[in-house]
């Protein structure tokens, strides 16, 4: 199937042609046409799977064929968890928008307010946001969301992980109860199918893989490692394999500027972005990551949406994430749009349960790799199978009365070529 196929617009086919599209991706062939009927819509997809254009082309559609109703007021709203996302979803629009004479705007913080105001009051179409800027322009009257037709709400998970939820059921209060709504997810939850039902009126459910699942295209690997030897085990991994473009992901924001200093020192020009930064330092740190002026850029959870990066070959876990789903969201950023990418976690012994809870949610073990003189093979606690994810973050002691179960024996290979004996985990 081919996207002339979908029902979308000359022009926006030849936007999506121009980008040298040619077939749709599965999300893409199962959500437009339901988008274009007019249908409410519950959709679950990994991130690099094609999901930002499986709701801005049909909406593109939507807004270009019917009549203009409200005046200057918006007529679209999509909410996203971050500036990053929201400036994603902005570009996406804008690029397949062309010739459409629809007009969006970008809205969030961290930036000056008056310019967008003073869009707001021009009068635009689509309003892309976080909900925070969002409700402050709302309460100040310069935002009207009284004639919204769509609302999208964009990595929806995400929005709660991060204590939106309040501000969503305000956002939903301000806009028409008759509207079309578009409701994308990475992963479930219960907190996430409770929203659902309260906002959808009956959704057309689209699932292009098994919940919680990880992209199949990522190489998924682990090395043991003290917390001590962390830091020098990534700069062996980063020249002894010449990468070049390295996403590396920590738990806190101190602990992403710590480690960025401690590669420059080693000789690898590296960057931090985390939400302490201005919205300015982050747009820089990411363009000259894209470029290539910057090998590894050191991130917190909030980048681990609404990064896209153009064939990321490499993201690194140097930090186990505290929740199950953030892994998940994390290495998404590689192995997107059908490219394949690695995904290695650094692992430390008081990290262990967190990677049995993540391999418990993706249900998979993670292979084990080894590096002479840098890692050895780790025990990892035994579990009550019944016991559940949740349980076993909670649980802070436990004896290593079991073993990894590993699969064949991995051979990591450098830059050089030689190869490192490994030794398969036990049984």
């Amino acid at each position: 199937m081919s996207f002339d196929n979908l029902g979308l617009r000359p022009e926006i086919l030849t936007g999506v042609k121009f980008q040298g599209y040619v077939e749709p991706t599965p999300i893409q062939r199962q959500a437009i046409p339901v988008i274009i009927q007019g249908r409410d819509i519950l959709a679950g997809a990994q991130t690099g799977t094609g999901k930002t254009a499986a709701f801005t082309l049909p909406l593109l559609h939507i807004l270009s064929t019917q009549g203009r109703r409200g005046g200057h007021r918006p007529r679209a709203l999509i909410l996203t968890p971050t500036r990053e996302l929201a400036a994603q979803v902005g570009k996406s629009v804008e690029t397949y928008g062309q010739g459409l004479h629809i007009r969006s705007t970008i809205i969030f913080g961290g930036v000056g307010i008056n310019p967008q105001i003073k869009e707001l009051r021009r009068g635009v179409h689509i309003v892309i946001g976080t909900p925070g800027r969002l409700l402050d322009l709302a309460g100040q009257k310069i935002l009207d969301l009284s004639c919204i037709e769509v609302l999208i709400l964009d990595e929806a998970d995400r929005m709660l992980d991060m204590g939106f939820i309040h501000d969503i059921r305000k956002i939903i209060q301000m806009v028409p109860k008759k509207r079309q709504t578009l409701f994308f997810s990475a992963t479930y939850s219960k907190e996430i199918k409770t929203l659902a039902d309260t906002i959808l009126h009956n959704p057309k459910l689209v699932e292009v893989a098994r919940q919680n699942a990880a992209a199949e295209n990522v190489h998924q690997s682990v090395f043991h490692v003290p917390k001590s030897r962390k830091c020098e085990l990534l700069s062996h991994l980063i020249k002894e394999g010449d990468w070049n473009q390295v996403l590396v992901f920590t738990k806190t924001k101190h602990g992403a500027n710590r480690l960025a200093k401690q590669l420059e020192k080693n000789g690898i020009m590296a960057a931090a972005i985390h939400g302490n930064k201005s919205q300015s330092a982050r747009t820089l740190a990411l363009a000259e990551f894209k470029a290539g002026k910057v090998r590894v850029l050191v991130a917190t959870d909030i980048a681990s949406r609404g990064l896209d990066i153009d064939r990321l070959p490499h993201v690194v876990n140097y930090e186990m994430p505290n929740i199950a789903e953030d892994y998940v969201h994390r290495i998404g950023r590689t192995g997107r749009a059908g490219s394949s990418g690695e995904a290695i976690s650094l692992v430390m012994d008081d990290e262990v349960k967190l990677l049995r809870a993540i391999e418990r949610l993706i249900k998979k073990t993670i292979q084990v790799n080894l590096i002479e003189g840098f890692s050895k093979p780790t025990k990892v606690p035994e579990e009550d199978e019944a016991a559940g994810v949740e349980a076993h973050r909670r649980r802070r002691s436990g004896g290593n009365k079991g073993s990894f179960r590993g699969g064949k024996p991995h051979v990591f290979k450098g830059n050089s070529g030689g190869e490192e004996r490994r030794r398969a985990p036990k049984r």
